[in-house]
């Protein structure tokens, strides 16, 4: 933050940096583009995180145990790297749950610092909703419990402490959370976890000499921490061994800050069947796929057999802006070998129709805001704990519009609900932002109407956040809050903040 406030005041972009640093800089700048294509030895088999375990709790609910904990993982050769994880060394289980049950949890912070969980694309009440209000002190338990109340997705968890989510989330306290409901089930979708329906968390490290973790920001870059290896499930070089015609992805961008545009070695097509919030109306076929930190998407792959295949992230140099190239976006990365049987089960057609399109296009508004993204701030403003920043009524569609104007990239995450991407720049969204979201990237000088409708969980005191989810962004202010009031309610005052001990 520093570093980009520095060269603003000075009036100094990139080129004027580089000017100042003479022709070091361009060498560093020419150097700054990575290309693993090819290169990687894909020797590890592809982790798949456990399915977590619950036990009964009142009222018929599941009781989840999560500790948060410090330890060793083993990601290459020579020393161990030390690491946060959930219910292990590195990264957590994978919840899962179905639409109408009753889930706690019992958070167990077994480290030397507060932090939190926050279940990122839940539809909850905010006091459970494991934001910076709800942080965990050491050696403190949090049990945050709801009954879930949403379309069947893939969303996930991850630490949201004010001014260090970046640095917590990059250690590894991350994991997904899968919802599930009847009509989902009912489609003829690859659904065997760990088989044909497969997690992948991708994330991108840098690592010291010593093997461990580097939290490394580009010389002039603007996105923040941005690493040069990538894992999947945290594994290095990882492979899928394939088995059946068809196999769902499930892709996070758990990255802090890189820009991901997923594609196949051999540029084969692909089906998204399902976005942040789920399904779809119909599968999109296209053999490339943009994500930003925080996105999810549901990609089904048609296998052949006796074939090997590589996923990779492509170069995306029409988003970089001048810093790109320092920052990512003209790197080309091997992710993750699929390598097929000579025999391969299933099916090989994805269902034709999937669900039903986001419909709020033409709801009654009640309210229109304009957020503007721009030098860490928005709207000029930081945020602050102690302030509430508006308020929204229960059952009441509003529509957001939000602008980058910041000469580099943003994304923008509204947490409690899904919302529908109505228009950019005033045309219709492209396919791949046609069903529910709860984070979109905001390309420099682009508009995104973004419509949501507030049901119940309100609560004029405690917040929900909405922010920039380049997680160095994050931490350096670009966010804000808001509440959910119901009738006759005004905003009120954010309680004192505590930890859970």
């Amino acid at each position: 933050m520093e570093r980009r406030r520095a060269l603003k005041v000075l009036g100094i972009g990139i080129g004027g940096a580089f000017a100042l640093a003479g022709g070091g800089l361009g060498v560093y700048y020419a150097a700054a583009k990575r290309d693993t294509g090819g290169r990687i030895g894909f020797d590890s088999a592809l982790a798949i995180p456990p399915l977590a375990g619950s036990a009964p709790g009142e009222a018929g609910s599941r009781v989840f145990t999560l500790g948060l904990r410090s330890g060793e993982t083993a990601f290459k050769e020579g020393a161990a790297t030390r690491t946060w994880g959930v219910n292990g060394t590195y990264l957590g289980p994978t919840i899962r749950a179905r639409r109408g049950e009753e889930v706690a949890f019992a958070v167990r912070n077994e480290l030397d610092q507060e932090t939190s969980l926050h279940w990122h694309g839940m539809h909850l009440p905010a006091a459970m909703d494991g934001g910076p209000h709800q942080t965990v002190a050491p050696g403190g338990t949090w049990e945050p419990r709801w009954r879930v109340d949403q379309r069947a997705a893939t969303l996930w968890y991850h630490p949201h402490v004010h001014g260090a989510t970046g640095d917590h989330t990059y250690r590894g306290l991350t994991g997904l959370f899968i919802v599930d409901d009847d009509a989902t089930d009912a489609l003829n979708l690859p659904s065997e976890y760990g088989v044909d329906d497969i997690p992948m968390i991708v994330q991108d490290r840098a690592f010291d000499r010593d093997n461990q973790f580097e939290e490394r920001i580009p010389l002039a870059g603007s996105l923040g921490v941005i690493g040069d290896e990538i894992l999947v499930n945290g594994t290095l070089g990882p492979y899928f061994d394939v088995t059946t015609g068809l196999v769902r992805l499930r892709l996070l961008n758990g990255s802090n800050a890189r820009l991901y545009n997923f594609g196949f070695s051999d540029d084969r097509a692909f089906s998204l069947v399902a976005t942040d919030g789920g399904l779809l109306a119909e599968p999109w076929e296209t053999d490339r796929l943009h994500l930003s930190p925080g996105e999810r998407a549901e990609i089904v792959v048609a296998f052949e057999p006796g074939e090997t295949v590589d996923l990779r992230s492509y170069p995306s140099p029409e988003y970089g802006g001048a810093s790109g190239r320092l920052d990512g976006f003209a790197d080309l990365l091997d992710i993750c070998r699929f390598r097929t049987a000579d025999t391969l089960s299933g099916g090989t057609e994805v269902p034709a129709v999937l669900g039903s399109a986001p419909d709020l296009a033409a709801e009654e508004v009640a309210e229109e805001r304009s957020f503007v993204l721009a030098s860490d701030r928005i709207n000029d403003r930081s945020m602050a704990m102690d302030r509430i920043d508006f308020g929204v009524r229960e059952g009441t569609v509003e529509v957001w519009e939000v602008t980058n104007d910041n000469g580099y990239l943003h994304n923008f995450h509204v947490h409690d609900v899904q919302f529908q991407v109505l228009t950019v720049d005033g045309e219709t969204p492209p396919p791949h932002l046609r069903g529910w979201k709860d984070t979109v990237m905001v390309a420099q000088g682009r508009r995104y109407r973004l419509a949501m409708r507030f049901g119940d969980h309100t609560d004029p005191n405690m917040p929900y956040m909405y922010h920039c989810h380049l997680l160095q962004h994050e931490d350096d202010g670009m966010m804000g809050q808001f509440v959910v009031l119901g009738e006759g309610e005004q905003v009120g005052a954010v309680p004192a903040a505590h930890d859970h001990a």
